[in-house]
């Protein structure tokens, strides 16, 4: 039983929409089974789920782990009230579990390993922010001590960060993964979000990462599977998909450090308030500073430049592998908003930004799925975009759009989205003014003649960062006494 295959199992039951607003709890006897880092891999994929956050209690395993880390005094009990009353009740008997997959290109695309095997596989990828930790790593050690990747298979191990990739180099494991064919690349997102090891057309490539939308490997065309790190073991041994089940090899027991290396001689601290002010920043001619944003009109009058359908990702909205390295230059980056989905779409919102209106988007349910990236919603402000009127958001993409000033709304009538269409003239009369006293807002189809109830769920300061123009036009307005 892998800490993977229990949250792909989550998402086979849960999927990747229709839970927004929700908090996944995990409790049971078999918590006490699972790792500190291996109930981070369950947390960290239930952004898969779209829920608000994933909590584990703080136990007897969280107490060593910490002590392990030389952060003992840290530790305090964190468990549910015993009358903690929930909205429903998931029994996983983990005895009954099997290697999973999720099939391209969604995390919620789960099957059995079984389903899919025998499939050829030109890429193996173990780590990233997810499976990245010293036992995850040292399992896949353990399962090819002594054996070689298969050989047309591209085997690529991502440790989680300095102090894993120090710990399993000092206890040898790093040896026998290099042995068995691995290429060791940096602890980053690289190969997760297209950064690096792009795989080649057509190929299939099998990654312990947590998200496998279309195009995100660098690759448009890439079939990307998620699985855990025995399976990707597996799969790199063999040059198939395979059931780890199938090696017929002892499973490797690993034994977590009672201590780990730790190493912080590296960290810059911040420097003072009076040092800060020499500070220099170099960029070069593709980084740019950020954009500044307006405060919030008193009335929306806009375009609908874009509607999209449902399960809408931050990869759709702004595309990842080759076009990142515009990361640091906006308006560069800007040129690619939507580009999988309407390669047109930027050069109409500027042409409507220009002529002095503004875009609104209409998307569908699950809107902003997948990573935290910014510029999902820093590119948009800088195209103009107002407003984004969807059926249902994402928790960590609305909270990016409030952050740079962009007005998530719903529909109150679901069937709303329905009447609008890309082109529509969309008026929401005193925006600034209801956003100030948090009043309900209408908005009107100029097109069709026709109004629509929205809904917005802010709290007071997600409604002044709005009013300010997003959080970085708040912090300067506080700096000059605004």
């Amino acid at each position: 039983m892998s800490a993977k295959d229990i949250i792909l199992k989550v998402l086979e039951i849960f999927t990747v929409k229709g839970n927004v607003g929700m908090v996944f709890e995990y409790g049971g006897p078999g918590v006490a089974t699972l790792s500190v880092p291996e109930r981070a891999t369950i947390t960290n994929m239930g952004a898969e789920c779209g829920v608000t956050t994933s909590v584990f209690p703080s136990d007897k395993l969280t107490r060593e782990f910490l002590a392990a880390q030389g952060r003992a005094k840290e530790w305090i009990e964190l468990v549910a009230d015993k009358d903690a009353d929930y909205a429903r009740v998931v029994d996983l008997d983990l005895s009954k579990l099997v290697p999973l997959v999720a099939v391209p290109h969604s995390p919620g695309n789960i099957k059995t390993v079984r389903d899919v095997a025998g499939l050829a596989v030109n890429q193996v990828c173990i780590g990233s922010c997810t499976n990245s930790s010293y036992k995850d790593l040292v399992t896949v050690a353990g399962i090819m001590k002594g054996k070689t990747a298969a050989p047309d298979v591209s085997f690529v191990i991502a440790p989680g960060s300095k102090q894993v990739l120090q710990n399993i180099t000092r206890d040898g494991y790093l040896a026998d993964l290099l042995a068995a064919g691995a290429r060791l690349v940096e602890a980053a997102c690289g190969f997760c979000i297209g950064n690096s090891q792009s795989p080649s057309s057509k190929a299939v490539s099998i990654r312990t990462s947590n998200r496998n939308f279309e195009g995100r490997s660098g690759t448009r065309d890439a079939e990307v599977y998620l699985v855990s790190p025995e399976t990707a073991a597996a799969c790199a041994l063999t040059g198939k998909i395979t059931d780890p089940r199938s090696l017929r090899a002892t499973y490797p027991r690993v034994r977590m450090p009672k201590r780990y290396f730790i190493d912080d001689g590296m960290f810059i601290f911040p420097p003072s308030e009076k040092k800060r002010a020499k500070v220099e920043i170099f960029r070069g001619p593709n980084i740019g500073s950020p954009p500044t944003n307006t405060p919030y009109p008193e009335h929306i009058a806009g375009i609908v430049s874009i509607k999209v359908g449902d399960k809408i990702t931050t990869d759709h909205i702004i595309p990842a592998g080759a076009r990142m390295k515009y990361r640091s230059n906006v308006p560069k980056y800007a040129e690619y908003v939507f580009e999988t989905v309407d390669a047109t779409f930027a050069a109409r919102a500027k042409e409507t930004r220009d002529a002095g209106k503004y875009n609104i988007i209409v998307g569908g349910l699950s809107y902003g799925q997948g990573s935290s990236r910014e510029h999902a919603a820093i590119c948009p402000m800088f195209l103009g975009v107002k407003a984004v009127l969807a059926r249902s958001f994402e928790r960590i993409h609305s909270d990016n759009l409030v952050n740079f000033g962009i007005l998530p709304l719903t529909f109150i009538n679901d069937e709303d989205y329905d009447k609008i269409e890309q082109g529509d003239r969309l008026e929401i009369p005193d925006a600034r003014h209801a956003l100030e006293r948090g009043e309900p807002m209408t908005i009107r189809n100029a097109t069709r003649h026709q109004e629509y109830q929205v809904a917005y769920s802010l709290t007071r300061r997600q409604r002044e960062i709005i009013l300010a123009g997003g959080s970085l036009s708040l912090q300067r307005m506080k700096g000059a006494g605004g």
